[in-house]
């Protein structure tokens, strides 16, 4: 047979699947193939996500005021001015205005999940609807798997709060999964010895391992040998180099009372961990809230939204400012996002339901070309006016802020995925 005639399995499902997306979305085709690559030179990102549903209209596009008991849809909160002319956002981010410049609020993402918290947080996380067949990467784990690591001496990935599937490696596989922790006052619970366990004795176990791996059968099950890159990632992070990263303390009182409390104590412990080295750090607001009912500000939830709101107000400030003082700021992108945002409509307590029509994420640093604000909503944020943004292009201009080739397929063993489903990157916010 001639070789060079030969076509490759993988080649053959690429090229149907890419065929079938052209066919599914008009221009696909030809953007995945013959578009020049958008690439950024960021080398971290850090994630905010504000579970619940952050209200768009009354943070980063605000309107005309609203009046709860008159029913008159609109924004809860008065808007300021920021530095960027003609951009204005709520009046309880003031510390975030001065610093728009550096910032984008993508104010056009939208999504058809608007009904059900897991299936809207999944797909802010995966960028896809749930599916019954294949279990999708996160844009945690799809980065880090094109990149890895930034320092040997570090995870890929850390989240910061409670573990679940959808911020998970899925068909990438468990090496590709996160390290995490749910209090910055302790380390991650999976790194740290118990008491009894001394030096001396973790050395014999590792000695016993080592032995016992030396004379077992070769193995081709990806779960064992998944599982056993896992652990041996662990026992390389579990000694004192890396473990040094979360221990705050080392930072001065009065940079740690700027952050604020244990959400902003996140944020700073991000901070820390993206000079150490990691890749892709996740910060979950999900702290049981100032107002009792978080960011889902149903009823007599949005009463004391506005603490949420100065809390990340006060935390991320601090962040861009901590990391451009560093100058990591360019090479550190954060993201914030949500499961969806909210209707400037008040329900009959005077709270908000759940909006994915139109809804804002947040971009700021990773050397971008900030404009303030990207896209457009009407006089109440409802309906997108301009420069719609749906979620697989938000991923695709992360991806590309770090490098990561938005265009390309990954594989479920043969069948071809991709990267963010075909997301096209806003270009504008390229130099």
């Amino acid at each position: 047979m001639n070789t060079s005639n030969t076509i490759n399995r993988r080649e053959v499902l690429g090229g149907a699947a890419t065929l079938a997306g052209g066919l599914a979305a008009p221009g696909s085709l030809l953007a995945n193939t013959t578009d020049k690559r958008i690439q950024g030179k960021a080398d971290h990102v850090i994630s905010i996500w504000l579970g619940g549903g952050m209200g768009q209209v009354d943070t980063f596009d605000p309107k005309r005021k609203g009046d709860p008991k008159a029913k008159k849809p609109g924004s809860y909160y008065d808007s300021i001015e920021t530095a960027v002319p003609g951009v204005q956002v709520c009046e309880h981010l003031k510390n975030l205005a001065p610093l728009m410049d550096q910032v984008t609020a993508v104010r056009t993402v939208h999504h058809e999940m608007i009904d059900e918290h897991a299936a809207a947080t999944n797909r802010m996380h995966t960028g896809r609807p749930i599916s019954g067949t294949v279990t999708y990467p996160s844009l945690g784990s799809l980065i880090t798997h094109d990149r890895g690591a930034a320092d040997e001496g570090a995870p890929p990935y850390v989240l910061i709060g409670y573990p679940n599937i959808t911020r998970g490696p899925g068909f990438l596989g468990a090496q590709h999964g996160f390290l995490y922790l749910t209090n910055t006052s302790e380390g991650p619970a999976g790194l740290s010895h118990p008491d009894d366990i001394t030096p001396a004795r973790q050395s014999r176990r590792e000695g016993f391992l080592a032995e016992l791996k030396k004379h077992a059968n070769p193995t081709r099950d990806s779960r064992l040998i998944n599982y056993d890159a896992a652990i041996e990632q662990s026992l390389k992070l579990s000694g004192p180099a890396f473990n040094s990263a979360f221990q705050l303390d080392r930072e001065p009182a009065s940079l740690r009372n700027l952050y604020g409390g244990e959400f902003g104590q996140r944020c700073l412990l991000s901070r820390r961990l993206v000079e150490r080295g990691v890749r892709f750090i996740e910060v979950s607001h999900n702290l049981n809230f100032l107002n009792g009912a978080g960011w889902d500000v149903h009823n007599e939830g949005i009463l004391n939204q506005h603490g949420l709101i100065q809390e990340l107000d006060t935390a991320v400030a601090t962040l861009i400012t901590d990391l451009q003082n560093k100058r990591l700021l360019d090479k550190t992108l954060i993201v914030i996002t949500t499961e969806f945002g909210r209707p400037p409509e008040f329900d009959s307590n005077g709270g908000r339901g759940h909006q994915g029509t139109a809804f804002s994420c947040v971009l700021a640093g990773g050397g971008l070309k900030h404009r303030g604000a990207w896209g457009e909503t009407d006089e109440i944020s409802k309906r997108i006016v301009s420069n719609p943004v749906g979620v697989p292009d938000f991923f695709a201009t992360a991806c590309a802020a770090v490098g990561v080739d938005y265009r390309r397929n990954l594989y479920d063993g043969d069948r071809p995925v991709p990267v963010t489903d075909r997301g096209q990157p806003i270009a504008e916010l390229f130099g």
